[in-house]
């Protein structure tokens, strides 16, 4: 559905006739984009500001950010975020591409927290850790959707139990474009008892455009003076170690095929970047340039840690218009609270 068309004067012509100008802050349209392997009708989204300069795609499904579509300085268009062309991708191949991660994003160590004197044991599924919210994560459920002025709101009750978390948990996810060129995501839920949360969003980027297969020239500044160090299974150590001398000082721009290859053995950046503390407020988080494009973007948050991740991973999935997604080919900067904070004692969004 349109938003509202506004009204403004404009001024006079010489022989004193007012003049108005018409503004459509933004646009929000919907289509079918198919059906889930249950059968569940799922529906894509377009948020589109008055500029046309920004052009997202996000589906009802998992809340996946499906497509954004920017210029490069000469006004040439590309989609810079990895996705499916169809619900049988997102179903069998896609690494969270996009998606919304709930109820708890990122590890939980050996799949298990204890809450109120009580051990919960989670689905192990990705070894020896529970990920993402578990077997089936808020990134796999179908969400209720509706379109409010230039926002698209979605909602989810993930009912008491869920993937053996304690509490009915009623989550209201709301997205918006501005003409600034923004995407703005923000996240609420409240429970019926004590219980874990840690939301955030999942898409990958890649400056250069969704298929061009390498981050190389793709360049990161995190504004992070520390960092959390990992165990083996990415779980974090317990020590927040400053960034200062080490290869995860990226306070000033680095270009990633520079860095990348040299953490982690090869297998790239997987790692949660300590943020100063916010008060509430959204600050800079992160910017990423594509310095032959011109283009660039900005990550802003309220949360404590941004998880950034370079895509080692990556298995070479096939992709939107039968692009190939290998290792490195994009980014993940996932704003949230640290990983496995639930089982440590959290102070101000530090592991003590």
């Amino acid at each position: 559905m349109p938003c509202e068309v506004t009204q403004e004067p404009f001024g006079q012509t010489q022989d004193g006739t007012s003049v108005t100008r018409s503004t459509m802050p933004c646009e929000v349209t919907q289509e079918p984009f198919g059906q889930t392997q249950d059968g569940t009708s799922v529906t894509r989204f377009t948020l589109r500001n008055s500029s046309g300069q920004l052009v997202v795609r996000i589906l009802d499904y998992g809340g996946v950010i499906n497509e954004i579509n920017v210029p490069d300085r000469h006004g040439n268009v590309d989609d810079v975020t990895l996705g499916c062309d169809d619900m049988e991708g997102y179903e069998t191949r896609s690494r969270f591409f996009g998606a919304l991660i709930g109820r708890v994003a990122n590890r939980i160590a050996s799949g298990q927290f204890t809450l109120d004197g009580k051990t919960y044991t989670l689905c192990v599924n990705n070894w020896p850790n529970s990920l993402h919210g578990g077997q089936v994560g808020f990134d796999k459920k179908v969400w209720t959707s509706r379109v409010e002025g230039d926002s698209l709101v979605l909602t989810y009750v993930s009912p008491d139990g869920e993937e053996n978390y304690p509490g009915e948990v009623t989550t209201k996810v709301v997205y918006r474009v501005t003409d600034d060129n923004e995407l703005s995501i923000e996240y609420e839920a409240t429970t019926t008892k004590p219980t874990p949360l840690n939301l955030t969003n999942h898409a990958y980027f890649n400056l250069a455009g969704h298929d061009s297969g390498t981050l190389a020239d793709n360049v990161v500044t995190i504004a992070a003076d520390s960092y959390l160090p990992i165990d083996d299974t990415s779980i974090p150590t317990g020590e927040v170690r400053p960034v200062g001398g080490t290869e995860y000082d990226l306070r000033r721009p680095v270009r990633l095929g520079d860095r990348m290859h040299k953490v982690r053995k090869g297998k790239g950046f997987d790692h949660n970047f300590c943020l100063a503390p916010s008060d509430g407020k959204v600050r800079l988080a992160a910017r990423l340039e594509h310095p032959p494009s011109g283009r660039f973007m900005e990550c802003r948050t309220t949360e404590p840690g941004l998880q950034f991740y370079t895509g080692g991973n990556l298995e070479g999935q096939r992709g939107k218009g039968g692009a190939s997604y290998g290792p490195f080919s994009a980014l993940a900067m996932e704003a949230q609270h640290y990983p496995d904070s639930v089982n440590h004692h959290l102070l101000s969004g530090s592991i003590s």
